[in-house]
């Protein structure tokens, strides 16, 4: 499985950006599609993940900024992030693993950065 992330920059303070990441290779069966972010000197931390059954779950600090979504006839899933804050400032990160394994594929990661 590859992951093909896009869609960082950099964005004031209150402005929005969609991260988009693309999944390919062998996509089946009931699997987890989830952003991750890692700041600089910090721990890499869950973002949001969206389940193949529609289940999604959001990081406290992001509920009712950030939004999950997928495309399961594209094997995409996008992160809809609006009103960004500066410690929003992270490279993300998207994981894709099937829930009857523990094997986890990683994209590149992306850079978003959110001036004050």
């Amino acid at each position: 499985v590859q992951l093909q992330a896009s869609g960082g920059g950099l964005v004031q303070a209150g402005g929005s950006l969609r991260l988009s990441c693309a999944a390919s290779g062998n996509i089946f069966g009931a699997n987890v599609m989830a952003w991750y972010r890692q700041g600089q000197g910090k721990q890499r931390e869950l973002v949001a993940s969206a389940f193949s059954n529609g289940d999604t779950n959001y990081v406290d600090s992001v509920k009712g900024r950030f939004t999950i979504s997928r495309d399961n006839s594209q094997n995409t899933v996008y992160l809809q992030m609006n009103s960004l804050k500066p410690e929003d400032t992270a490279v993300y990160y998207c994981k894709y693993r099937r829930l009857l394994s523990s094997v986890d594929y990683w994209g590149q990661g992306t850079q978003v950065t959110v001036s004050s």
